[in-house]
C-alpha cells in the first residue's frame, strides 16, 4: 500500500493540528506503510489533513480515477471561531466551504464522537471516529526533578502551579483562565504556548485586540510563557491542568497532560463525555465552579494524585499504539473494499 499523506499548510499551521499529522505519520512508520507527504495520484489512498484548495483539487482528481480519498475532519466552523482577527466573520462562509470539501471524500476520519456529530450536519460522507491520540515519547522524563526545578525557576513559579498548554486564543477559555487566576491570587497560573494563533511573526496583526488586552491586563500571578521548545516543561512545572476551552474537536494537550498524571479541570462540553467527573477529571461549567475545583486540588495533594492516576489510566486507550491499529484498519478497508460509487459534488 502506498499513501499520499498530504497536509496543506504544513510548516505554517502549528499546535495540536500539526502534532496530529505527526502522530499519523509515526503510525505509518510503525506499521511499515509506504507514504509520501506530497499530493499525488501515484498512490493507493489519498489521505488529506486540511481542507484547502489544493487538497480539494487532488480529491476531485482522485475520485475520478477511483482512488479512495480519506479526509481528516480537523476543521469545523465552530472550532475556527474566537481564534484570530476576522475568524468569527470567516466562520460563516467556512461551513459551506468545508461541507463542499468533505463531500469530495469517500470517507471521513473524525477525532471524536462529538466531531462526527458536528460533521454530520455538513455532509453525508461516511465517517469513522479515530482519536488523534498522543505521542507519549514526547513527554518521557517529564517527572525529572531537575526539569521541574528548571522550569519553576525560569518562570518564577511556586507550587502548586495551575497550568495550561496550547495556543493563547479566546476559544481556549483565555478569559476564564485570567478571571480564575485573579480570584485565586494565592496560586501561580502559567499558560505555556504560543501567544498567537499561528506561532508565526504576524501575532500583532492576527491576534484580536481583546486577546492582547486579556494577556496584558492579567494579574501578577498569571504568567504567559510563550512557546517552549521542550513540551515536557509544562507538566514538569505544573500540578493542576486547567483546561477551560469552550470548543474542541478532541484536545490533544488534554490527553498529554492526563498522560503525565496531571489532574484536569475541564469545562463541561459535549466533547468530553468520555471523561468521568470525580474519577479522571473535575468537570465544571461556571467560573465559581472552576475556582472551587482548582482550590480543592491545589490544597489536597492526595486528591491531586488520585484523579491524576485516574487520568493517566484513561489515556491508555489513546496511545499511538491503540489508535494506530484503528487507522491502519480503516486504510485497509478503503483500499481493499469495493470502489465507492458516491458522486463528488461539483
Amino acid at each position: 500500500m502506498r499513501v499520499s499523506h498530504y497536509f496543506e499548510g504544513e510548516g505554517v499551521v502549528t499546535g495540536g493540528f500539526a502534532q496530529s499529522v505527526s502522530n499519523q505519520r509515526a503510525i505509518l512508520d510503525d506499521h511499515g506503510i509506504d507514504y509520501t507527504t506530497e499530493p499525488t495520484l501515484d498512490c493507493d489512498l489519498l489521505h488529506l489533513n486540511n481542507a484547502g484548495p489544493r487538497s480539494i483539487y487532488y480529491a476531485k482528481r482522485a475520485r475520478r480515477r477511483r482512488t479512495p480519498v480519506l479526509f481528516h475532519t480537523h476543521n469545523t466552523a465552530a472550532d475556527f471561531r474566537d481564534s484570530f482577527v476576522f475568524s468569527n466573520a470567516l466562520a460563516r462562509p467556512l461551513k459551506p466551504f468545508l461541507a463542499y470539501a468533505y463531500d469530495q471524500a469517500d470517507h471521513l476520519v473524525c477525532p471524536s464522537e462529538h466531531n462526527r456529530e458536528v460533521i454530520a450536519e455538513y455532509t453525508d460522507t461516511p465517517a469513522t471516529v479515530v482519536s488523534n491520540g498522543f505521542d507519549g515519547e514526547r513527554f518521557a522524563g517529564w517527572d525529572d526533578p531537575d526539569l521541574r526545578a528548571e522550569y519553576l525557576d525560569r518562570y518564577d513559579l511556586d507550587p502548586p502551579v495551575v497550568f495550561m498548554f496550547g495556543h493563547v486564543i479566546k476559544r481556549k477559555g483565555l478569559d476564564t483562565f485570567v478571571e480564575v487566576a485573579r480570584r485565586l491570587p494565592e496560586y501561580d497560573f502559567a499558560w505555556f504556548g504560543y501567544l498567537n494563533p499561528t506561532g508565526g511573526r504576524l501575532d500583532r496583526f492576527l491576534q484580536p485586540r481583546e486577546t492582547r488586552q486579556l494577556v496584558e491586563n492579567s494579574p501578577d500571578n498569571c504568567t504567559f510563557t510563550g512557546y517552549i521548545e521542550d513540551p515536557r516543561g509544562a507538566p514538569a512545572a505544573g500540578d493542576v491542568f486547567f483546561w477551560p476551552s469552550r470548543n474542541e474537536n478532541e484536545g490533544m494537550a488534554l490527553l498529554e497532560a492526563m498522560h503525565c498524571g496531571k489532574p484536569p479541570v475541564v469545562r463541561s462540553i459535549p466533547t468530553y463525555e468520555w471523561l468521568d467527573d470525580g474519577e479522571d477529571c473535575r468537570k465544571v461549567e461556571t467560573a465559581d465552579e472552576f475556582v472551587d475545583a482548582i482550590t480543592e486540588l491545589c490544597e489536597d495533594e492526595g486528591e491531586r494524585e488520585r484523579i491524576g492516576a485516574g487520568a493517566a489510566a484513561t489515556t491508555e486507550r489513546f496511545t499511538l499504539e491503540a489508535v494506530g491499529e484503528q487507522l491502519v484498519r480503516l486504510y485497509d478497508e478503503l483500499v481493499s473494499g469495493p470502489t465507492n460509487e458516491r458522486t463528488p459534488t461539483g
